[in-house]
């Protein structure tokens, strides 16, 4: 459909997948063929190797140099793929916070290490009950995180949300979604 679109529009893709931004992984990421590619420029597919982490703030920024870049060239960019979280970025045009504590982020992998990670867990539900309640307790990567950022900033990770909502996007973004029975979807 994105192809079809795009080929009718004088659009190009702007994938927001965030598996197919990875290079050599194509099976199950169902990533446009050679030949699909072909008929009309793809972009943030096959950008980075798999082994290095790569964010949504990154992905933002990247795909908003995309569409900037395609508009600026007269063609509409149509963004297409299956990650809510990637497609929400942009449309909402959501700030991320991207400061660091070394020091901070230290002393929680260090309690991680130990094989305390209920009292990591314990410590979140402490100061952001919320972020606890969606944060699963095993995901010790993203409870470190939220510990981190709490203490950095001072504010829950729905207090972050609402903020990082505030400043509208200077890109006028137009939403298509297909609403179909699921089974017959699939």
């Amino acid at each position: 459909l994105a192809i079809e679109t795009a080929l009718r529009k004088n659009g190009e893709i702007v994938s927001c997948d965030s598996m197919q931004i990875y290079k050599r992984m194509d099976i199950g990421t169902a990533k446009a063929t050679f030949e699909e590619q072909s008929k009309v420029p793809h972009h943030m597919i096959d950008i980075i190797e798999p082994w290095i982490n790569y964010s949504v703030f990154e992905y933002k920024e990247a795909a908003e140099r995309c569409i900037t870049d395609i508009i600026s060239r007269g063609k509409i960019p149509i963004i297409c793929g299956g990650t809510g979280l990637y497609i929400n970025s942009l449309i909402e045009n959501r700030q991320y916070n991207q400061e660091e504590d070394s020091q901070v982020r230290a002393e929680l992998e260090a309690v991680a290490r130990n094989g305390e990670y209920e009292k990591l867990y314990e410590m979140l539900c402490k100061c952001d009950p919320k972020a606890a309640g969606i944060i699963h307790k095993h995901n010790v990567k993203r409870v470190i995180r939220a510990l981190e950022l709490y203490k950095i900033t001072g504010k829950t990770q729905a207090e972050r949300n609402t903020e990082s909502l505030s400043v509208p996007s200077e890109i006028d973004y137009r939403t298509f979604i297909i609403n179909m029975d699921r089974d017959r979807l699939y």
